[in-house]
Formats: structure tokens, sequence, C-alpha cells
């Protein structure tokens, strides 16, 4: 009659903690992410994608990131800066289907394209090359 009781009270104290510990986990994730500021400036990129290329090209031909604060996240193989990406575009009003890269969020808008994304640049940096 014991191990009828025990054998199921083990079960559900193993169980128990490999949730907590799962949850705790996730916790730290979600933490993590609120500690990105909401006006980051963040770069959107595909790994092999060329117009993303011509963006960080100018990027390092111009030494931007020694001019202006942002990340960069690569998108093609990070399921997690997919999700980012789709949350911003939605901020923009833009359909999940109309997303691409390069992309950048400024804090507060969207620009798509790599030309628009160097003139972001140009005008961060006052045309300072």
């Amino acid at each position: 009659m014991k191990n009828k009781i025990i054998v199921p009270t083990i079960l559900f104290v193993i169980a128990l903690a490999f949730s907590s510990v799962a949850l705790w986990q996730a916790k730290d994730k979600s933490q993590a992410d609120k500690n990105e500021p909401d006006n980051q400036i963040i770069l959107f990129y595909g790994e092999g994608c060329p117009h993303c290329k011509i963006v960080d090209d100018y990027i390092a031909e111009n030494k931007i990131e020694e001019k202006v604060s942002f990340v960069r996240k690569e998108i093609y193989n990070d399921y997690d800066n997919q999700k980012i990406l789709v949350e911003k575009a939605k901020i923009c009003n833009i359909a999940t289907d109309s997303i691409g890269v390069p992309f950048l969020w400024d804090g507060e808008k969207c620009l798509v394209g790599d030309q628009s994304i160097i003139n972001f640049f140009k005008t961060k940096t006052n045309g300072q090359q």
C-alpha cells in the first residue's frame, strides 16, 4: 500500500521540479528580452542577403559603428530574432508577408531596403565619412 502512494508522490515531485526549472529559464529569457531598450536601433539582416551586404559594406567603409550605437540581429538562422523583427514590423503596420531584409528599427519607425538604411546612417552621422 505504501508503494502505491510513494511512487506517484516521487514522480509528482520530479515533474514539479522540472516544471519549475523550465519556468525559471523562460522567465530569465523574457526578462533578458525586456532589458533591451525600446528605442534601441536594430539592424536586421540575413546571412547571404546581397542587399544586406551593401549596407554592411557601407557601415564598414564609413566606420558607422564608431559613430552610431546599434545592434545587429541575423534573422535567417535565429528564430528569436525573427520574432523580434515581426514585432517591430507590426508596430509599423507592415504585413508579415511584406517583411524583408535589410530592415532597420530606429526606435520609432521602420526602414526597409539598403538605400533607405544607408540614408538613415548618413543622416545620423551628418554625412561624416
